[in-house]
């Protein structure tokens, strides 16, 4: 794994620690997080620029994943109506070869 694989890892981790449920833990969404978290992005131009990054590399990890044909992803998305499940679909899913999914 390159240096730069690394770090991506390493920031997705940071990105998504805050969001990460320890095994038989209660979760009192309004309690335990906050709606409006924006983590590090400030501007729609920051979180544009990382969603490009995110879609390659789920590109390049589907041309892995299709390359073994031994593992598979599961992608669980559950919210209210009306909450943006259908635009992040939209958005994460732009550079993923529907073929493959």
């Amino acid at each position: 794994m390159s240096k730069q694989d690394q770090r991506e890892l390493r920031r997705i981790g940071r990105l998504i620690e805050p969001f990460r449920v320890k095994p038989g833990a209660r979760v009192r969404l309004p309690r335990d997080y906050d709606p409006g978290f924006h983590g590090e992005y400030t501007t729609k131009a920051d979180a544009a620029d990382a969603l490009a990054r995110g879609v390659a590399q789920l590109a390049q990890y589907q041309d892995r994943l299709a390359a073994q044909s031994t593992y598979a992803l599961l992608i669980v998305l559950q919210a209210l109506d009306a909450a943006g499940k259908d635009g992040t679909i939209k958005h994460v899913m732009s550079g993923i070869n529907p073929q493959g999914v």
